[in-house]
């Protein structure tokens, strides 16, 4: 079993923006795997797969970004799934617009809602999937920045990052070992 959960805001005015990243890669996933998301349970819409016998969870908390980790914590107990079997796609600041990268864990950074899933299920070790936003042209203070649309001209460049990075998710779900999916989806 995994639960891939993407990170980002519910509300649609900040559906296009930089914090939405792991929603809309989150959402790539589903459509890769041919799936809806229907149902709302433990703070958030999901969407059921099942890939080789395993049953896949694909969650978008409905909670803020800053309480994402209450939505985590309720489907990895409905789920009985322990931390290793969850995968948290997001947006990255520190790492440049349009790269991604798959590490098995690691701090949050500067990312507010991976502090509050990491508060909440009480580890780092799961596996995440970052999604860089930073550009160097901009300068503004960050919380404006994950908070502002994508700008029109990089639209593309992050729907390849949030396929690529959903991609990597389901390769995972699929069972590729987490070092392959890492060699071959990284940058």
């Amino acid at each position: 079993m995994f639960i891939i959960v993407g990170l980002g805001n519910p509300e649609s005015k900040y559906f296009k923006t930089f914090h939405n990243m792991g929603y809309l890669a989150v959402g790539d996933v589903a459509n890769i795997l041919g799936v809806k998301f229907k149902k709302k349970e433990c703070e958030a819409l999901t969407a059921e797969a099942h890939v080789n016998g395993e049953k896949i969870i694909l969650a978008q908390p409905l909670t803020y970004m800053n309480n994402s980790g209450r939505a985590v914590k309720q489907l990895l107990a409905k789920y009985k799934a322990t931390p290793a079997q969850l995968v948290v796609l997001y947006d990255d600041y520190d790492i440049p617009k349009g790269k991604i990268r798959i590490r098995p864990n690691g701090s949050a950074g500067t990312h507010n809602g991976m502090r509050s899933v990491i508060a909440e299920i009480g580890t780092a070790e799961f596996a995440r999937i970052r999604i860089g936003i930073r550009d160097q042209e901009v300068n503004i203070p960050i919380i404006n920045y994950v908070l502002s649309n994508v700008r029109e001209e990089d639209y593309e460049l992050f729907i390849s990052a949030c396929n690529r990075a959903a991609q990597a998710a389901a390769e995972l779900a699929k069972g590729v070992p987490f070092e392959r999916v890492m060699t071959d989806f990284n940058g």
